[in-house]
């Protein structure tokens, strides 16, 4: 009887044993599958060790307007299907990175009528749909306050709202990708909370119309450098009150290798801990690859920087 119960328990401590075992990441993109991805962008290739940190993929440059129609009805999609085709192999998350913004537009369309102007936008959008109906996430409309399209006028313009622009471009995003998630993005706010007001009066226009699914902010070092962790909760908070979820969508933090550490652990918590946000995407990691020095969190030759083996250690208990 007593060697019984004593098999019993034994028995007990190896199942819960496997259950941990089966629940403890072996890394970064094992902890983050189960509520929460942690993503990063693709450049001009896929970095071989990508898929050792990250579960979710931006295109950096490859899905914008310019690098795909640089000559009008010339589409190069070359780019975009290898960001596309990888992150589906992989089961990771694609976000479509961006429709309408008012850089990297191609340089032709503001030299044809606004007639054309729209005709072609709708092209743009439909294409870009039919080709990557699978997008997980689309950026519909990038930085409207702080990069707003010269060629507005053609698809609505101000209008009645202020933003029929923008209204218009996320009723044809959600023709074109009925599937997806539609995102606004915007730099200057986690650092704002004026910013954040303008920015949620546009995003409860596309809200009382059905046709936002979540708002990404851009956390770059020009804000994340310097702001209190105070002034960012205070920005979560209204962005929150919208009832969106929140993407944390262009994050980087610069520094030598204690400042940025410093920086990535006193600031990462108030972003990931947030229960509203719903995924992190960094703005690149390797050394020459990214677009502000000293945001790379992987030197050149391989090795990881501080923040990088802390961010780690961070996701695999949170």
């Amino acid at each position: 009887m007593l060697k019984s119960k004593v098999i019993k328990i034994c028995m007990g401590v190896v199942t819960l044993g496997l259950l941990f075992s089966v629940a403890a990441p072996i890394n970064a993109s094992a902890a983050m599958s189960r509520n929460k991805f942690i993503g990063n962008i693709i450049g001009n290739g896929v970095p071989s060790n990508f898929s050792n940190y990250w579960n979710q993929v931006t295109p950096e440059n490859a899905t914008k307007w310019e690098a795909v129609e640089s000559s009008r009805d010339r589409m190069n999609w070359g780019g975009a299907d290898t960001d596309y085709n990888y992150a589906k192999s992989k089961g990771f998350k694609f976000k479509f990175h961006t429709l309408v913004w008012g850089s990297q537009a191609p340089k032709w369309i503001t030299r044809i009528s606004q007639a054309d102007q729209r005709a072609e936008i709708t092209e743009w959008i439909q294409a870009a749909g039919r080709r990557y109906s699978g997008s997980d996430f689309v950026d519909v409309v990038n930085e409207p306050l702080h990069t707003p399209i010269d060629f507005k006028n053609a698809i609505g313009g101000d209008g009645s709202t202020g933003w029929d622009w923008v209204v218009w471009s996320f009723q044809q995003a959600r023709k074109a990708f009925p599937n997806s998630k539609l995102l606004i993005n915007e730099y200057g706010i986690i650092g704002n909370p004026s910013e954040a007001d303008r920015y949620v009066k546009i995003i409860n226009i596309l809200k009382n119309r059905g046709l936002i699914d979540g708002i990404g902010i851009q956390c770059h070092q020009f804000n994340m450098d310097t702001v209190s962790v105070g002034t960012m909760r205070t920005v979560l908070n209204k962005l929150s009150a919208t009832g969106l979820p929140i993407y944390v969508s262009e994050l980087d933090i610069t520094g030598d290798d204690a400042t940025q550490l410093a920086r990535y652990k006193e600031k990462f918590p108030v972003l990931w801990e947030n229960p509203n946000v719903k995924g992190v995407t960094l703005w690149g990691y390797i050394q020459g690859q990214t677009w502000k020095a000293n945001t790379h969190l992987v030197n050149s030759n391989g090795r990881e920087r501080p923040a990088l083996q802390w961010l780690r250690s961070y996701l695999a208990s949170h």
